[in-house]
């Protein structure tokens, strides 16, 4: 009953551990990797007009969260001008604004652009009402005929709408698109043009204008041109389509930035506008972008991590983190391998003393300081003293030991010996006492075999804790630790042969 309980004990922490890492790692985009990179963009958009010396209000469309891009970082910056921001219909814009204005103007909006998976929005029960479409006379003849002749070579909504921009791309249109599109031929008229139409059909329908976001293009656009493209709805949501080809959904990395037929900066009390959208690519951290989308969808897994706590609490706990792996790593040394070691976490605290001064270094002031701590021991032996002042004794004649070989590394140069202040006293006192112990019951042999062990596993633990990929893992998903666990407690209960012992009894399997 017990060995069935660890077992399904076990398997609960695997599918937790596991569940959890996958949710982080695969849907909040968690970087599997240490310094992962990903792209985000930053999009300026600067409008330079002349004022004509009175009160001066310049209008422009923000851009809204889509369900790949968010906005960050957003920078309104001007000057001698008021802002405010609004929200009508679903669309943000900021207003800016002053009562006494001339001369040339130049207003700025600056923002980061990151991916996110966020979710779309909802389908729309009750769209918005549909624009007037304002066809009158001839036109509303031509529209209506265009209409007439689209409908028996369209099955629903959607063949419609790509009748529609076929006919209105077509090389050779007919007299309706003709008299329709006139002259004004660009993406952009078309694009309203198809709207206007559709909703003299009684098809709800609405012009989207947006910039295009390339991952594979890594350099600076000075002046980005927009992209204009149709939304309609059909079926309780929105379908968007592309206006020259009629395809359907628009790319991903299209971002729209307003919907209708508005112009994306209204300006009163000046002329002449120039507005110059810029975007420019730039590479960020993983993580970096991970905390930036948690600010957006909030989820409940990142409110409560590691990344909500103060920078310097973040750094103890990433190399605390580590340790665990060090612990399960001589689990399997002493159980499973064999490797004798004084006490049971001290290669694991060493291995993180052996983070300051390198491993090589490392083992060298370890093995100096322990073999001098020896011969005070011996000594000590000698005079016959109870066992707490002789720890006491050990523990000073350490202190005073790591002290002296500082100031002689660090008087020739070898700045390494400073680091040896971080060695863990106690653990050395104790593994002096201890290999003091063995060496006088059991012999040199054994107590340098058992040396040797623990220096060994704090070198192999060294290595396992100190690997950048394994100290990423554990922080990022630390959940990762409760299949540790589960690995650990299974490896308690083993009881077979170490890989030792197949040395030591070689002679039996051979008789």
């Amino acid at each position: 009953m017990n060995k069935l309980r660890l077992y399904l004990l076990a398997l609960g922490l695997t599918i937790v551990g596991l569940g959890v890492f996958s949710y982080k790692a695969y849907y909040l985009g968690f970087p599997l990797t240490p310094k992962t990179k990903v792209q985000v963009w930053h999009v300026e958009a600067r409008m330079r007009f002349e004022a004509d010396g009175g009160p001066v209000n310049v209008t422009m469309f923000l851009p809204a969260h889509s369900g790949r891009f968010a906005f960050t970082d957003e920078h309104f910056i001007s000057t001698g001008y008021g802002l405010n921001a609004a929200i009508e219909g679903g669309a943000r814009s900021a207003v800016w604004s002053t009562r006494k204005a001339g001369g040339t103007q130049n207003l700025y909006y600056q923002a980061t652009v990151r991916m996110t998976h966020k979710k779309s929005t909802k389908s729309e029960v009750k769209p918005p009402e549909a624009p007037n479409p304002d066809f009158k006379g001839p036109k509303l003849v031509a529209a209506e005929s265009l209409i007439e002749k689209i409908k028996p070579r369209s099955a629903d909504t959607i063949s419609f709408v790509k009748e529609l921009l076929k006919r209105l791309n077509s090389t050779n249109p007919d007299d309706n698109v003709r008299l329709l599109l006139g002259k004004k031929t660009s993406q952009r008229n078309k694009a309203e043009l198809a709207v206007r139409v559709l909703v003299q059909a009684g098809i709800n329908a609405r012009t989207v204008h947006g910039i295009h976001l390339d991952e594979d293009k890594l350099d600076f656009s000075k002046k980005a041109s927009f992209l204009h493209w149709l939304e309609v709805y059909d079926n309780n949501k929105w379908r968007t389509f592309e206006v020259p080809v009629g395809a359907s959904p628009v790319p991903e990395d299209w971002l729209p930035w307003w919907r209708g037929n508005a112009n994306l900066v209204q300006l009163q009390g000046g002329s002449k506008l120039n507005t110059v959208i810029s975007i420019s690519p730039k590479i960020d951290e993983g993580i970096s972008s991970v905390a930036f989308r948690g600010e957006i969808s909030k989820p409940l897994l990142l409110k409560f991590s590691l990344f909500s706590l103060p920078v310097n609490t973040q750094a103890v706990f990433r190399i605390l983190l580590t340790i665990p792996i060090g612990a399960f790593l001589l689990v399997i040394l002493r159980n499973v391998v064999g490797v004798k070691t004084f006490g049971t976490f001290m290669p694991v605290l060493i291995a993180l003393a052996f983070r300051e001064t390198g491993l090589i270094w490392g083992i060298l002031l370890f093995a100096v300081v322990v073999a001098l701590g020896l011969v005070t021991r011996f000594y000590l032996e000698k005079l016959k003293l109870l066992v707490v002042p002789r720890l006491a004794a050990v523990l000073i004649v350490v202190v005073l030991l790591i002290l002296s070989l500082s100031i002689l590394t660090h008087s020739l140069g070898i700045h390494r010996g400073l680091s040896m202040a971080l060695f863990p006293l106690v653990i050395l006192t104790m593994t002096i006492e201890r290999m003091s112990i063995v060496w006088e019951e059991r012999g040199a042999a054994e107590s340098l075999l058992s040396g040797l062990g623990s220096i060994f596993a704090a070198a192999l633990a060294f290595i396992a804790m100190n690997n950048k990929f394994l100290e990423h893992l554990v922080f990022v998903f630390p959940e990762l630790l409760l299949v540790l666990l589960a690995a650990t407690l299974l490896l308690g209960r083993y009881s077979g042969y170490r890989l030792t012992d197949l040395y030591r009894f070689k002679a039996l399997a051979a008789g």
